[in-house]
């Protein structure tokens, strides 16, 4: 709010903290950090290819060479005809990001502030599009996020770090900033104010009248506006889906269920539990006596009884592996191969005479192979699946390696084909409204128009993760004006709305300028001989500040025009012109809207966050001694600026 209320009045103020730019123009993963700032120092005495550097490190023509044009890539895919001139405004921000950059790894240099690569590690595992199917990272899936986004190693890591030292050592610096009530009431006033005014509406269509082109000034407003005219880049484009559909025929085998079930005993077999009563001691004559009374009836606690302490006795349900550890490989034997009821013994072991009895016998769990077959066979079809598809990008990629072009590299995999009609960047046909390529093939229509036609196809994974598509180009249209011929009607509609808006304009400046020397509105508007209706305007400052986007621009004059002034504004859709006059300003009384005022202290708080990370960048520049080359920077600007691309 205090934000958009600072834009309307034409206030200074610092960045706010933001997403990192930077990484935005390197790649297009999103990574959420605050935004660099600073302007750096002038300097002299560095090479032609460096354009700026601090401590050792240097920002190169040709590093930021790279990054404008992967910012013009972007932009092309919502304007296919964008040239540097269109990004002119982004060069020196994002020279500006480099040079925070190099200037946040020399001040860890210096300082000793290393990044470990288990931590940049970890935030490579959170990057979307970077784990393989099974939800893992490996090599494999690594390298290809690389090569889906042209990036390097290197520069992913670059950029994490990057990410990392803003984190560690610009979010400390811009916390817990705090702005006093006193400093707040002014701005909470300024947004209390309300303005009353009036505005004669002037629309363009009053003075369409009459107005025909000659062929002569048609053809001259055509060439003048080739632009206006342009139809996007087309490109008929050649899809090949590795995906579920090419291994639906995959399936487990009788043998290889049966395989796997007897594999897995443990899992799958009966499970047999005896509970065991035994007593143990190292008298033969008294164990044989306790196994005696236990075969006439008693059980072997009672049985045992007349031992007292020199019997132990136990009652345990155990596997035979314990028991044996415990009793004796020799009365295990014997224990696990009676039957329920029947009592062994004695059987002498290294800690005494055993006398054992099989209290009861149970049996638990297990299934048979064909109640487990359903389960392993779709464990064992999604296992085979996974593999055939793998084994089906390994061959297109073989192929592709091998020099085989799209059609030979889906041939090699009896891949279907998909062939587009000629479309655009965003998918659409320009001759079929209906037609638009499916949005899960939006990764792989990215990189089709990135790629040039002659390039090898390349690999693409899908964003669900779940299937690649082998995508190459069959034809390509350059972006060109549309012939005159076919889009007549249309360039005479922009001619004369062109001609009438000039009038619109003049008749505008010709009522401004009376009613600038106290004429009234009204009579300034009647002097014109047309009908133009006058409005009555009025608001605060706080409902456009929570929405400068949406307010219109006759609310935005009349929040910079003083008392009785008077301004031609242009309407914000093109459909003419507006007189504005302010008629009377009412100042605001923050006393009485106590919340307002919290508010916006608390947006000044976050400018100010951003101001004291402003300032601290700034002076880890000086203190670094940071230069910056402003001929070869200049020359570079030049250089882009012309560039035919």
């Amino acid at each position: 709010m205090l934000t958009s209320f600072r834009r309307l009045s034409k206030s200074v103020v610092g960045r706010l903290i933001a997403a990192l730019f930077l990484i935005a123009i390197l790649a297009s993963f999103a990574i959420s950090d605050i935004s660099n700032f600073g302007s750096g120092s002038l300097g002299f005495g560095l090479g032609d290819s460096t354009l700026a550097e601090v401590g050792k490190y240097r920002v190169t023509d040709r590093e930021m060479s790279d990054v404008m044009q992967r910012r013009l890539s972007q932009v092309r895919l919502q304007n296919p005809n964008a040239t540097y001139a269109d990004i002119a405004a982004d060069f020196e921000e994002i020279l500006d990001e480099l040079i925070d950059q190099k200037t946040l790894f020399a001040f860890a240099d210096k300082y000793g502030f290393r990044l470990s690569k288990r931590l940049i590690d970890a935030d490579i595992a959170t990057l979307p599009g970077v784990t393989s199917f099974n939800g893992k990272v490996t090599e494999q899936s690594y390298a290809q996020f690389l090569a889906n986004q042209r990036l390097t190693d290197q520069q992913v890591r670059t950029v994490l770090s990057t990410g990392l030292y803003q984190r560690l050592l610009l979010l400390p610096a811009a916390a817990n900033a705090r702005v006093p009530a006193g400093v707040a009431n002014p701005y909470a006033a300024m947004l209390l104010e309300q303005r009353q005014g009036e505005a004669a509406v002037i629309p363009y269509t009053l003075f369409t009248e009459g107005l025909k082109p000659s062929d002569a000034q048609l053809r001259g407003f055509y060439q003048a506006n080739l632009r206006r005219y342009m139809i996007p880049a087309q490109r008929v484009m050649r899809f090949a889906r590795i995906g579920a559909e090419q291994v639906a025929d995959v399936t487990a085998t009788d043998k290889e269920i049966a395989d796997y079930y007897n594999a897995h005993p443990v899992a799958y077999q009966a499970r047999e539990i005896r509970t065991i009563s035994q007593a143990v001691t190292t008298d033969r004559k008294l164990a044989e006596g306790i196994a005696q009374r236990a075969r006439g009836g008693a059980t072997i606690a009672a049985a045992a009884k007349p031992g007292g302490s020199n019997v132990a006795v136990t009652t345990s349900a155990p596997e035979r592996q314990a028991y044996a550890s415990s009793s004796g490989e020799k009365a295990a034997a014997a224990v696990f191969a009676a039957k329920s009821g029947e009592v062994i013994g004695p059987i002498q072991s290294e800690f005494g005479w055993v006398v054992a009895k099989v209290d009861s016998i149970k049996t638990q769990g297990g299934q048979t192979l064909a109640a487990a077959r359903p389960k392993i066979a779709e464990q064992i079809t999604t296992q085979k699946r996974k593999q055939a598809i793998d084994d089906l990008v390994d061959r297109v990629q073989t192929e592709i390696d091998n020099g085989g072009n799209f059609n030979e590299a889906a041939a090699a995999a009896k891949l279907a084909v998909i062939t587009t009609p000629l479309v655009m960047a965003n998918g659409k046909s320009r001759t079929d409204s209906k037609y638009a390529v499916p949005a899960e093939l939006a990764p792989a229509l990215k990189v089709g128009f990135e790629i040039a036609p002659n390039d090898p196809p390349e690999l693409v994974a899908l964003a669900d993760g779940e299937a690649q598509v082998l995508v190459s180009p069959a034809e390509v249209v350059p972006a060109a004006p549309a012939p005159l011929a076919s889009i007549r009607d249309r360039v005479t509609a922009d001619w004369v709305r062109e001609q009438a808006m000039q009038q619109a304009r003049a008749a505008a400046i010709a009522i401004e300028g009376k009613a600038a020397r106290n004429m009234p509105l009204a009579d300034a508007v009647r002097q014109s001989g047309k009908p133009i209706p006058i409005r009555p305007y009025s608001g605060r400052r706080l409902d456009i500040a929570e929405s400068p986007d949406r307010a219109p621009p006759v609310f935005r004059a009349l929040f910079t025009l003083a008392q009785g002034k008077v301004a031609v504004v242009p309407d914000a859709q093109g459909r003419g012109f507006y007189v504005v006059r302010v008629t009377k300003i009412v100042p605001g009384n923050p006393a009485s809207n106590q919340p307002l005022i919290a508010r916006v202290r608390g947006d000044m708080q976050k400018d100010l966050s951003g101001d004291y990370a402003a300032q601290f960048m700034t002076a880890l520049r000086e203190h670094l001694k940071g230069r910056r080359n402003e001929k070869a920077i200049a020359a570079l600007r030049q250089r882009l600026l012309t560039s035919s691309n």
